[in-house]
C-alpha cells in the first residue's frame, strides 16, 4: 500500500470527502440531496393517496408499481442519453422534472392527474440517477488509477451519503405532515430546486471524466445489443437483481414476521432506522476492510451469502414461534445481515460495472443494471407475495427467500474484465 493510499485509509468520511476531486464531491452531495427530498415525500404517498384522495387499496398499490416502474424500468433510457448528451444535461432536465412532478402531485386531485404526476416524478429518477451513478463510478475508476482510494472506498462514500438522505428525508416529510401532504411536496420540491442549481453552476458540460480518446475508441459489446450478449455483464445484474429482489422483502416479508412477533408493525420503523445507522456509520470501514482483503467477486458472493443468512435465520427461528421483544430477534438478525451484505454488494457491483464495458457506453450499462433488476423485482415480487400468502407462518418461504441470493452468488462472474 502506498504511504498515500496508507494515509487514506485512516481519515473519517468527511476527510475522505474532502480528499476527492470537485465533481466526485458535488456527485455524492447530490446523492445525499436525491434522498432527502425523495424520501421526504414517498413515506407518506399512500396514506395521501387512500385518506386524502379516498382511493380504493387496489388503485394505491397500481399507482406506487407505476411509480416504480417508471423509474427502474427506465434507467437504460436515462443512461443511453448520458452516453450521448454528457451527465450535466440529463442531471438538469431530471431536476426540473422532478420540481413539476412533486409540484403537480402535491395539487393534484383526479385519478388521472396523480398518475401523471407519479409517473413524472418516476421518470425524473430514470435521468438523474443513472448519469450521477456513471459519471461517479467514472470518477472512482480514474481517482484509483491515479493512486489514491480503492474506487470502493469512493462509491462506499455515495451509499453512505444516500442512506444518509434516506434516514433524514422521513424526519423532514414527518415535521411537514402537520401543514398536509403539499407542504411535504413543495419541501421535496425545493430541495431538488437546490440540486438543479448546484449543478447548473458547478458541474462541466460534456463527458469529464472520460479519458482522451474514448469518444473514437470502441469494441464490441458497445451496443444494446451487445450489451445483451456482454454474459459477464448479464450474469452480474442477475446477481444483483437477487440482492435488490431480496432488499425488497423489508417491505414485503418483514413486516409480516414484525406483525406474526409482535401483533403490530410498529417496531418496524426501529428496524428501518437501524439499517439507514448501520449503512451511514459502518458503510466506509466495511470499504475498506473489503477493498485490502476481498476480490470484487469475492466482495458481491459475500454479500450474497450474508443476505441469505438473514432469510436463513428467521427460517431456523419460526418453528420455535418466539413473540414479543424475543420474537423480534430473528428480524432484526435478517435486517443486520442484509444491510451488512448490502455494504459489500452495492459499491462493489458499481466499481465492477466500469470494467464490463466500452467506457463511451457507462451510463447504459449503469442505467440496464437497474433496469434488469427492476424486472427481476417485480416478477420475483409476486412470486414470492404469492408463498407468503400461502405458507407465510412456515419456514418454506423464508428458506426459498434464502435460496435465491445463494443462486445470485453462483451467477457472480469469476473475472472482473469483459
Amino acid at each position: 500500500m502506498s504511504g498515500e493510499t496508507a494515509v487514506g485509509a485512516r481519515r473519517r468520511p468527511l476527510g475522505d470527502l474532502r480528499a476527492l476531486p470537485p465533481l466526485a464531491r458535488l456527485l455524492i452531495s447530490t446523492q445525499l440531496a436525491f434522498n432527502l427530498g425523495f424520501y421526504a415525500v414517498l413515506p407518506y404517498l399512500a396514506g395521501h393517496l387512500g385518506g386524502g384522495l379516498g382511493m380504493t387499496g387496489w388503485l394505491v398499490g397500481l399507482v406506487l408499481g407505476l411509480r416504480t416502474f417508471s423509474q427502474q424500468g427506465m434507467f437504460a433510457v436515462g443512461g443511453a442519453l448520458t452516453d450521448r448528451f454528457g451527465p450535466r444535461p440529463v442531471v438538469l432536465a431530471g431536476c426540473g422534472l422532478r420540481i413539476a412532478g412533486f409540484l403537480w402531485l402535491g395539487t393534484a386531485r383526479a385519478t388521472w392527474a396523480v398518475v401523471a404526476a407519479v409517473l413524472l416524478v418516476g421518470f425524473a429518477a430514470a435521468l438523474f440517477s443513472p448519469a450521477v451513478e456513471s459519471e461517479l463510478a467514472r470518477q472512482a475508476v480514474r481517482y484509483e488509477k491515479a493512486g489514491h482510494a480503492p474506487r470502493t472506498r469512493v462509491l462506499g462514500l455515495f451509499s453512505a451519503a444516500g442512506q444518509l438522505g434516506a434516514f433524514a428525508g422521513p424526519l423532514l416529510g414527518s415535521l411537514l405532515l402537520p401543514l398536509g401532504f403539499r407542504a411535504a411536496c413543495l419541501a421535496g420540491a425545493g430541495v431538488f430546486v437546490l440540486v438543479l442549481a448546484g449543478h447548473w453552476r458547478l458541474m462541466p458540460g460534456g463527458h469529464p471524466g472520460r479519458a482522451v480518446g474514448d469518444a473514437e475508441r470502441g469494441r464490441a459489446g458497445g451496443s444494446l445489443g451487445g450489451l445483451l450478449r456482454n454474459r459477464r455483464f448479464m450474469a452480474l445484474a442477475l446477481a444483483y437483481s437477487s440482492y435488490l429482489l431480496a432488499y425488497n422483502e423489508l417491505y414485503l416479508a418483514l413486516p409480516q414476521e414484525v406483525a406474526r412477533a409482535t401483533g403490530s408493525q410498529a417496531p418496524l420503523a426501529w428496524l428501518f432506522a437501524l439499517s439507514s445507522l448501520l449503512v451511514v456509520a459502518a458503510q466506509l470501514p466495511v470499504s475498506r476492510w473489503a477493498a485490502a482483503r476481498l476480490s470484487p467477486r469475492g466482495s458481491v458472493a459475500g454479500g450474497l451469502l450474508l443476505v441469505a443468512a438473514g432469510f436463513a435465520v428467521v427460517a431456523v427461528a419460526l418453528p420455535a414461534g418466539w413473540r414479543g421483544v424475543p420474537g423480534l430477534g430473528p428480524a432484526a438478525g435478517l435486517v443486520v445481515l442484509l444491510t451488512v451484505g448490502q455494504m459489500l454488494v452495492v459499491p462493489s457491483v458499481r466499481a465492477w460495472v466500469p470494467e464490463l464495458c466500452d467506457d463511451r457506453r457507462l451510463g447504459l450499462y449503469t442505467g440496464a443494471l437497474s433496469s434488469v433488476s427492476g424486472l427481476v423485482v417485480l416478477v420475483g415480487s409476486a412470486l414470492t407475495g404469492r408463498l407468503l400468502d400461502l405458507w407465510g407462518n412456515g419456514p418454506l418461504p423464508w428458506l426459498v427467500l434464502a435460496a435465491l441470493p445463494m443462486a445470485g452468488a453462483v451467477l457472480v462472474p469469476r473475472r472482473t474484465g469483459s
